[in-house]
């Protein structure tokens, strides 16, 4: 008779997040940062049709790396959260902390019970009223929820392109002032020569941009391409 098979929990846990992480490392990066009117997100993205950032409710928007299918199953997911919530009680009582928990559920469970993670990171942001009312949270393929302030920078070379984020961004940036340092940011060059190499150049035909605007009386979320987004990434004169 045979042994069954065994596998320690650790490393099960294990093999899963290194899995997760290779297939997140993979796809590009999402920038998320705060300027002074909203929260404004970016990524490099050719396609008009298949969005890694979207709208879910009023004053809530959604951006996520890793693969589509899988993200854009939890997209449909909170929309459908949000929309049941607001019917059943009110518009209001629809946040970005409560969407942030109920992703959080549904990614432990699938990390902790089914045999493949889902390979994804997701950022679900609210803008507020004022500056310090906005809320942003990231939410790791294992269900983990860390609560971020000013700007977030997931998929690819996060790690690396979160430090060139951190020297540029200050608070109370405008929106071209922003969108300027995301540019660079997605386009700085990685590897062992990235310090000899020239920053790529990405053109805004190529960038998939949107903005949680608080100045807007309902509806925030709106997506910027064409003559208005090479305007925001003209430099001044």
């Amino acid at each position: 008779m045979s042994m069954p098979f065994y596998v320690s929990p650790e490393q099960l846990m294990k093999d899963r997040a290194d899995y997760a992480r290779k297939g997140i490392a993979r796809g590009r990066s999402v920038v998320v940062a705060a300027y002074d009117d909203g929260i404004a997100f970016a990524t490099e993205n050719p396609s008009r049709a298949l969005h890694k950032i979207s709208e879910i409710y009023d004053r809530i928007a959604f951006a996520a790396v890793g693969k589509y299918n899988e993200f854009e199953n939890l997209r449909v997911a909170g929309v459908r959260y949000a929309d049941l919530r607001g019917y059943s009680y009110d518009r209001s009582d629809v946040n970005a902390r409560g969407l942030a928990n109920a992703y959080a559920q549904t990614l432990g469970t699938v990390f902790t019970t089914e045999s493949k993670p889902l390979e994804v990171e997701l950022v679900v942001a609210q803008v507020g009223l004022t500056h310090e009312l906005d809320q942003i949270y990231r939410l790791s393929y294992d269900g983990s929820v860390a609560d971020e302030h000013g700007y977030v920078v997931m998929g690819g070379q996060a790690e690396h392109l979160g430090e060139v984020m951190e020297q540029g961004w200050r608070v109370g940036m405008t929106l071209a002032e922003v969108l300027t340092l995301v540019r660079t940011v997605l386009a700085t060059p990685i590897g062992a020569k990235s310090a000899e190499a020239e920053p790529r150049q990405i053109p805004a035909a190529h960038l998939e941009v949107a903005v949680l605007d608080r100045t807007r009386p309902r509806r925030a979320f709106r997506r910027l391409a064409g003559p208005l987004l090479d305007e925001l990434l003209t430099p001044a004169p």
